[in-house]
């Protein structure tokens, strides 16, 4: 059986043996080397090419961000699991943003760590719950910041459907019939609707739904 060749790295000293003792019981897994810092890790990277590299984020000399950057750079077939005790955005964001294919958390179980490994060696992600959530609340945030400012979300049901059909090319009268209200009401929030969007032609509304994928080509 193939091992998955592992650099650890971490500037407390304790820490690193505790890590490499919990991977020595893992069949699967080869601690082939350790590192203080980031200058100690790329240069055991150079000589030891290791399949993943366990990378502590908060260090002395240099810092997991910029090894991570640069072994990614450098070494495209070595993979970088981030390995912390921080998991706020403030972390988590720059370190996967400079390559890491994964974090994991100081507190995980060993079971964790060595899946962690696994899934990173394979070429897959792998994120801890809590960083997980982290991830899923700062995308419903950004989703909901964009819907604010869409000047979509601000129009009524009712709009939203008059503004399909007069993309469609239907007449006021047409949708007064199909909707069973007066043509002054269909005018009215048809003046609303473009207010809204800030659109002053029948064209440029047409460009509009077929941007927002409202109707097709």
């Amino acid at each position: 059986m193939q091992k998955i060749r592992v650099l650890v790295v971490d500037d407390h000293p304790i820490v690193r043996d505790g890590v490499c003792s919990l991977l020595a019981l893992t069949p699967d897994i080869d601690v082939v080397g350790e590192a203080a810092n980031g200058i100690e890790s790329l240069e055991a990277v150079r000589k030891l090419i290791p399949d993943v590299v366990l990378m502590d984020t908060a260090m002395h000399i240099m810092g997991g961000l910029e090894a991570t950057r640069r072994i990614h750079k450098e070494f495209p077939g070595t993979k970088v699991l981030a390995f912390t005790q921080y998991d706020d955005k403030e972390y988590v964001f720059p370190i996967i943003e400079s390559g890491a294919c994964g974090f994991v958390s100081k507190t995980a179980a060993a079971s964790e760590l060595a899946t962690a490994i696994r899934f990173v060696y394979r070429g897959d992600s792998f994120l801890s719950p809590s960083v997980a959530r982290l991830l899923v609340n700062n995308y419903q945030q950004a989703v909901s910041m964009v819907r604010i400012n869409d000047p979509y979300e601000q129009l009524t049901d009712r709009e939203r459907e008059i503004l399909k059909l007069l993309a469609e090319e239907h007449t006021t009268q047409e949708i007064a019939d199909m909707l069973a209200v007066s043509p002054k009401t269909v005018q009215g929030h048809r003046t609303n609707l473009m207010a809204k969007l800030d659109i002053h032609t029948r064209t440029d509304l047409v460009k509009y739904a077929l941007r927002k994928g409202i109707i097709t080509p």
